[in-house]
């Protein structure tokens, strides 16, 4: 589990996929509980770095040791937006606290008392600001789930008699405050001031997520500057011998620099005649910054006369199979485009669609369009009818 935030440290990620897609695709078996441990622990930090609709927004987790070096600037102007964002602030300047005890100690820094909403809503302005984070996972997940996040996983239905009984009936109020707002919370560790350092830790951190840097690489990546702004560490880590110069990857132009290795595994993964190996259907955020298209690698032209374009967008997802994108799909699954005509990996495509929703990750699909038509008429019916999809009025449904 380190491992994989090792390599994710201080990427932008789709809160609703980083349990959902981007960390079940690393890390088989993944379950919340080990994520949980780590941040509990300290190991792991997580940290906002902007909100998006549905109470959905954009996170980062970076290891504690290296979080001051690898994590976003915070909003810095979050904190005076209002009194009562600076009373949520103050209070958490010199300790974690959990919401009752952050309620106590804002109430005499105002004029007013505020209420329970307030307090949420300023600790969550704070949160995606990158100011504010908690010591687990489980208030973001509530946030996510509780509105129209990009990605909404499956609910557990509930379980015994009485909770059966519950089931449907609005929440009694807590004791401890809101699911949104469970655990303690705390100021997120200070940026390291000296750009030197922190430019060189996020050069390694991108080289360790990329194998390959390229400028396109870095459209994943907020970083100051783009690709001019670390060109200088890459060119000083390869007069140390750090870092490979050369033109690895066809087409991306001259300025490529790889991580040690990397060159290696690229040529075993493909024999003289370029062939890769064939790798499968993997299902991917469109954002994960393992889905290279859209940044490193042009999208190739959907098939059919369609509107909809495929974008690195929150909820969006993109089937590759052994390594080419072959379907995309809308948020929500409302539009899905492909990008070939060949039976086969279409196949693939779809089987690993259905396999990620009877996994439960993915909630529920409707596609409404397939590749500009209608999907109960079009070329991809048949296709996602043998994936298990099933005819509704609205088009074709997949559910767990």
């Amino acid at each position: 589990m380190l491992s994989v935030i090792e390599q994710l440290a201080g990427a932008p990620l789709p809160a609703s996929a980083v349990e959902s897609l981007i960390l079940p695709s690393r890390l088989p078996g993944y379950h919340p509980a080990l994520l949980d441990e780590l941040t509990t622990a300290g190991e792991v930090i997580w940290a906002g770095c902007g909100a998006l609709s549905g109470g959905d927004g954009w996170v980062t987790l970076a290891p504690g040791d290296v979080a001051d070096l690898l994590l976003p600037d915070a909003d810095d102007e979050a904190a005076g937006t209002s009194p009562l964002h600076r009373a949520v602030l103050s209070a958490v300047e010199h300790g974690a606290l959990f919401f009752r005890q952050l309620v106590d100690r804002v109430t005499p820094l105002l004029d007013t008392p505020p209420d329970d909403a307030a307090v949420v809503a300023a600790l969550w302005d704070l949160t995606w600001a990158g100011l504010v984070t908690g010591d687990t996972l489980a208030p973001l997940r509530a946030q996510v789930s509780g509105g129209g996040a990009a990605h909404k996983p499956r609910r557990s239905a509930p379980r015994g008699r009485y909770a059966r009984m519950r089931a449907g009936r609005p929440a009694m109020p807590s004791r401890t405050g809101p699911p949104t707002v469970a655990g303690r919370w705390g100021l997120t560790p200070p940026r390291e001031t000296d750009p030197t350092r922190r430019t060189h830790a996020r050069t390694e951190s991108f080289l360790e997520r990329h194998g390959v840097l390229t400028k396109g690489a870095l459209d994943t990546e907020r970083v100051t500057g783009g690709f001019s702004g670390i060109y200088k560490v890459l060119r000083s880590m390869e007069d140390s011998g750090q870092v490979i110069r050369g033109y690895v990857v066809d087409g991306l132009g001259a300025a490529q620099f790889a991580a040690r290795g990397a060159v290696d595994r690229l040529r075993a993964a493909s024999d003289t005649s370029g062939t890769r190996d064939a790798q499968g259907a993997v299902v991917l955020a469109a954002s994960d910054p393992a889905q290279p298209y859209g940044a490193a690698l042009p999208w190739p032209d959907p098939l059919g006369s369609t509107k909809h374009r495929p974008a690195r967008k929150a909820g969006a997802l993109v089937v590759l199979v052994d390594g080419a994108p072959t379907m995309y799909v809308e948020r929500g699954g409302r539009s899905l485009l492909s990008f070939t005509e060949r039976t086969e990996p279409l196949r693939q495509a779809a089987e690993a669609l259905s396999a990620a929703v009877r996994e439960g990750w993915l909630g529920k699909l409707q596609v409404q369009r397939a590749d500009g038509e209608q999907a109960l008429t079009s070329q991809l019916a048949d296709v996602l009818r043998e994936a298990g999809f099933r005819a509704t009025p609205k088009g074709l449904r997949l559910r767990a």
